[in-house]
């Protein structure tokens, strides 16, 4: 099975820079590259932050765009987005616990788990007990398949300073939940504004930079600095005995 993954637009509203990039057009040459070459996806994952001050017109905007690709969409609520406005936004997602914004999504590799870390009021994310119990209760339900998380804060330190500091705040817990069922296969985060991967206490995971700004590769810096680096978003294929991710540097193409 072939999917699309996309992290961290950071849409604004139309006209407006960010970083000095429009968030619109880098979005719309993403969303582009997808439909061109990438029809034949399962799906199309979004691991947050859609939005950078979580305003309704940007979420509107996402739609529009994304909807133009025929692929099923579905997205997570990252730091930057606004809860009550993404989910006047996207009706059709499944609201769990008080409002959290989890989803089961059975596909024919396996089960997409989309998790909510958002924090709100704060860059950092959570995991409260109601969300780790919902994990639970999907990892114990699909415990005869293979089981992909997506969510937004990478749940274990990168080693990026400025990034860990705003990561999850219950690495232990989370850990825990994931550690009852050994179903989980692999890891899909965002937040990190950095093309990376590698394996946590057996699972495989993996991240790329956002369609806007990117984060600078600094091991000891606290501060979040933006750069110019190329906008990216990934190609997953996932088989029985294998998963592979391509990242793209879409805009290259349209130089």
């Amino acid at each position: 099975m072939k999917f699309i993954h996309i992290t961290d637009t950071h849409l604004l509203k139309s006209g407006e820079l960010f970083h000095g990039f429009d968030t619109h057009k880098r979005f719309e040459l993403c969303v582009r590259n997808v439909r061109e070459n990438h029809r034949d996806a399962h799906c199309i994952v979004v691991t947050g932050d859609l939005a950078e001050r979580g305003e309704p017109e940007a979420y509107h905007f996402f739609n529009e765009q994304i909807a133009s690709t025929g692929i099923p969409v579905y997205s997570i609520l990252g730091n930057h987005d606004e809860r009550g406005n993404y989910n006047s936004q996207f009706s059709t997602l499944s609201l769990n616990s008080g409002g959290f914004v989890q989803s089961a999504i059975e596909t024919p590799v396996g089960v997409f788990l989309l998790l909510d870390t958002k924090l709100d009021g704060s860059d950092a994310g959570t995991f409260c007990e109601r969300r780790q119990q919902w994990l639970l209760d999907q990892l114990k339900k699909y415990n005869s398949k293979p089981v992909f998380l997506f969510m937004h804060h990478p749940p274990f330190d990168l080693n990026l300073p400025a990034i860990d500091k705003i990561g999850l705040d219950v690495k232990e817990a989370f850990a825990s939940v994931v550690d009852t069922h050994k179903n989980v296969r692999h890891i899909f985060f965002g937040h990190a504004h950095r093309p990376l991967c590698g394996n946590w206490r057996g699972i495989s995971f993996s991240s790329m930079s956002g369609t806007n700004h990117q984060a600078r590769l600094d091991f000891k810096g606290t501060a979040t600095n933006a750069v110019t680096d190329s906008p990216e978003y990934a190609i997953v294929f996932i088989d029985d005995d294998q998963l592979v991710v391509h990242t793209h540097s879409y805009m290259n193409d349209y130089s």
